[in-house]
């Protein structure tokens, strides 16, 4: 509907003065009409007439253009115009589904990316959440999308871990990793990380220790070695990681991964276009490392891509994972989730890998976010060992919830918390209060599934089953409202799936719940002279609820 109409006031622009100019239809507040434009004062300066002047004649052929879907075009204020549609206009355009926008389209969506050897942290947790949603609308929306998962099995974190496992085993001794059991692995070896991350900062020896052990992760990957104890120790350590990964995944019932591609996979090509770009002047020698040195791009800073001792570093590794997911998927978009601390970073990584794959580049959309953090502003590390893990969101929000509920219910506690992560716009930092994000009322995700199940509860009293919405000619006052926020929906689900922002999403959920309650307040239902079209409206509002949570991924209830 909205497309027709700027079509509509297009062609009446074209008409009446010769001139396209782009249309912005907004939403006025409801006294006013259903859609307004300021296309009249948008044209005023190149027709030499007054605002007002133009709107009028604007609106004056709009009346006949329109006549068959508005119910009145008017002009207010300097020049505004707004339109107020028919009814029966009003359902269509609340029965409408959202554009299949990426029909066609192949996509590839990394996020989470967490790395073996440490623990899933609160911003890991984040941003699978956040993944999983934005993967959801554009799979809504027609695209092919291949969910991939990326982290770092080599690199100096390894080494620390691994110098802080062998300390604890004795040395490499394997069978001793027999007395880790359970969920006591990826706690065991995040304090192992931690361990050796401080050992590294604190003790010279340990640093070259560490840095020796680095070495010999990379050389166990280069000799395919899965016999020696120290590749018994490795690889049992980083299959517990995985383990504990997909646990998690399966406890947020987020849709799974395709593929988790290690860096060990990647390094072998990363280093390659590394010597490519030696050879072709786009990195250069410093110090003995090899580096891209700014010149690459304005306002670029150096980055290393190979370190003095010859170890390609996350940037080199960057460029193999790129290169390995064009030649897996030829896509036609990449979604790159990360946080908000390596814009820099990518922007080198993407610089330098412009001069092997422009392609790759033009179709890569960087997307990133900021500190999961605590009520206060505290902020994690896992760097010091004050982590904020995961298991830590979940259980807070489960002891917030059986406090404020005395009952105990996953989908609530799920719904909670990926909705407290959803409904801020992605890019700042997330204050999580696990008090608020599973309070029933306000804008949380329990208000939004008792919502659901509430509207469910009502057509499950109804003595016959509700009928889908149909087309009538007249609504009452409160159903119209209803109706007239239904009908953003599909406009809602297109505009987070082209701003890849799915927090438009739980804005609007929230919204339309509001505009529901106050229908329901002033309106019976059940027994009521216009029960069917009230009935079908109480349905079609609950699956309109349905489809917008299964798009964040949030349980939707049929009762609570």
């Amino acid at each position: 509907m909205k497309q027709e109409l700027e079509q509509e006031i297009n062609a009446a622009c074209v008409q009446l003065f010769s001139h396209s100019a782009p249309i912005e239809l907004g939403r006025p507040d409801e006294r006013f009409g259903d859609y307004s434009t300021n296309v009249a004062l948008m044209l005023a300066g190149s027709t030499g007439q007054s605002p007002r002047e133009v709107a009028e004649r604007i609106a004056a052929s709009l009346r006949e253009r329109l006549k068959e879907t508005a119910e009145s075009v008017e002009v207010a204020g300097p020049g505004f115009i707004n339109l107020r549609l028919h009814d029966r206009s009003l359902l269509a355009d609340c029965i409408r589904t959202p554009a299949k926008m990426r029909q066609g389209q192949k996509v590839v969506a990394e996020y989470s990316d967490p790395n073996p050897f440490k623990v899933l942290h609160a911003g890991h947790l984040y941003t699978t959440i956040v993944g999983d949603s934005i993967a959801r609308l554009l799979e809504a929306a027609g695209a092919e999308v291949h969910r991939l998962n990326y982290g770092g099995d080599v690199g100096l974190h390894v080494g620390k871990t691994m110098w802080a496992v062998l300390r604890e085993l004795g040395g490499e001794y394997p069978d001793k990793l027999e007395g880790v059991t359970g969920d006591k692995r990826l706690e065991w070896l995040s304090r192992c990380y931690i361990e050796g991350n401080k050992a590294y900062e604190d003790d010279g020896q340990a640093k070259s220790e560490i840095a020796a052990l680095n070495k010999r992760v990379y050389d166990l990957h280069a000799q395919n070695d899965t016999q020696s104890s120290f590749a018994k120790v490795y690889w049992t350590c980083r299959d517990w990681s995985y383990e504990g990964f997909k646990g998690m995944y399966e406890k947020l019932a987020i849709i799974p991964f395709e593929r988790y591609i290690a860096e060990s996979e990647v390094t072998g090509a990363g280093v390659e276009l590394v010597e490519k770009g030696l050879d072709d002047g786009v990195l250069t020698h410093s110090e003995g490392a090899v580096i891209a040195d700014g010149s690459i791009g304005e306002d670029l800073h150096a980055r290393v891509f190979l370190t003095s001792a010859g170890l390609p570093t996350y940037e080199a590794k960057e460029l193999g994972l790129a290169a390995l997911k064009w030649r897996d998927y030829h896509f036609d978009e990449s979604v790159i989730i990360t946080a908000n601390d390596i814009v820099e970073y990518m922007r080198v990584v993407l610089g330098v890998l412009d001069h092997f794959y422009p392609d790759v580049v033009r179709r890569s959309r960087h997307l990133t976010h900021g500190t999961v953090k605590l009520p206060g502003g505290t902020k994690m590390s896992s760097r010091h060992g004050n982590i904020l893990q995961a298991d830590d969101i979940l259980e807070a929000a489960d002891r917030a919830n059986r406090a404020l509920t005395g009952t105990n219910s996953p989908e609530t506690v799920l719904g909670a918390v990926k909705y407290a992560f959803l409904k801020s716009r992605l890019g700042g930092d997330i204050i999580y209060d696990p008090d608020q994000a599973v309070a029933i009322e306000g804008n949380s995700g329990p208000y939004i599934q008792y919502a659901h199940a509430r509207a469910r509860s009502i057509v499950r009293r109804a003595k016959h089953t509700a009928k889908a919405l149909d087309i009538v000619d007249k609504l009452e006052s409160d159903e119209r409202s209803l109706v007239r926020k239904m009908g953003e929906y599909a406009e809602t689900v297109e505009r987070a799936t082209d701003e890849l922002m799915p927090h438009h999403i739980c804005t609007y959920l929230y919204e339309l719940a509001q505009t529901f309650n106050h229908f329901y307040e002033h309106n019976r239902v059940l027994g009521d002279a216009r029960e069917n079209i009230r009935l079908a409206l109480v349905l079609h509002y609950a699956d309109t609820l349905k489809s917008g949570m299964k798009l964040l991924g949030v349980p939707a209830p049929d009762s609570m």
